[in-house]
C-alpha cells in the first residue's frame, strides 16, 4: 500500500520532492481563503506541476523542468501553481455538468484554464490496474463532505480537451468524510483505501470534492499511468 514516500516517487515526471516543506508555502503567495486541499496522492496536476515548479527553482520561486508545466506557467502565471489546493468554484451546489463546462474540467476556472490542456506530457503518477491503494488528500482547511473519482474510458483520445462523456459514466470510488491525520506530505491530511479499475496505460482520474457545508466544489485532474 503506498506511502507518503512511495507517493513522492510515483511522480514520474519529476524528481523526489522530499525537500519541499511548509516553509516554502507560508513564503508563496497564497490566499488562505483558497486553502482547502487537493490529492497528493495520485498527485493533481497542479500539484504535481506546483512540485516540478519548487524543484526547478530557487527559494522558493518557480523553474518547471516539465514542459507541460512550464507552458502552464508561461499562459496562466503562478497562481495556479502556488494555490494548488484552490482548483474550485464557490457556488457549484451539486451542479457539476452545468458548472463545468466540457472541455474545462481539469481548470473550471480562469486562473486554471492553463491546466486544460490536452497534452500526454504531464507528469503522471504510477499505479497498479486493479489493485487497492491509499489515496492521500491534502487538508489545507478541513470540510466535511463526499469525495468522488472518475476515470476516463478506454480509447478516450487525450489529444482531445477532456470532457464529460470521456469519462466512465459511474465513480470507481465515493467517500464521505473519511478520516484526516497530521504528517503528510504537505501537513494535514484525509486518507481511505481504494480499489483501482482495471486499466491499462495513460489516463485520467476526475476527482469531485463536494463539501457539506456550503455549496462549494472543488475539481480535479490526476494524471496517472496504470501498470501490470
Amino acid at each position: 500500500m503506498p506511502t507518503p514516500t512511495r507517493t513522492r516517487r510515483a511522480l514520474t515526471a519529476l524528481g523526489a520532492v522530499a525537500g519541499l516543506t511548509g516553509a516554502l508555502l507560508a513564503a508563496a503567495p497564497v490566499s488562505g481563503a483558497l486553502a482547502h486541499g487537493g490529492f497528493t496522492y495520485p498527485a493533481t496536476r497542479t500539484y504535481a506541476c506546483y512540485v516540478d515548479g519548487i524543484e526547478g527553482g530557487v527559494g522558493g520561486g518557480l523553474n518547471p523542468t516539465n514542459p507541460a508545466c512550464a507552458d502552464a506557467l508561461a499562459e496562466g502565471g503562478d497562481y495556479a501553481f502556488y494555490n494548488w489546493f484552490g482548483n474550485l468554484i464557490g457556488n457549484a451546489a451539486g451542479n457539476h455538468r452545468e458548472v463545468v463546462p466540457d472541455g474545462k474540467l481539469c481548470g473550471p476556472t480562469a486562473n486554471f484554464d492553463a491546466f486544460t490542456a490536452a497534452r500526454t506530457d504531464w507528469p503522471t503518477t504510477e499505479l497498479p490496474s486493479g489493485g487497492r491503494v491509499t489515496f492521500l488528500h491534502n487538508a489545507w482547511a478541513h470540510h466535511p463532505g463526499t469525495f468522488t473519482q472518475y476515470v476516463t474510458k478506454d480509447g478516450w483520445n487525450p489529444a482531445e480537451p477532456l470532457g464529460w462523456d470521456d469519462l466512465e459514466p459511474v465513480p470507481f470510488d465515493e467517500v464521505t468524510d473519511p478520516p484526516m491525520r497530521q504528517g503528510g506530505e504537505q501537513g494535514a491530511e484525509y486518507y481511505w483505501e481504494v480499489q483501482l479499475p482495471e486499466k491499462s496505460g495513460y489516463h485520467v482520474i476526475y476527482s469531485i470534492w463536494e463539501r457539506s457545508d456550503s455549496p462549494e466544489a472543488f475539481y480535479n485532474c490526476s494524471d496517472v499511468v496504470f501498470t501490470g
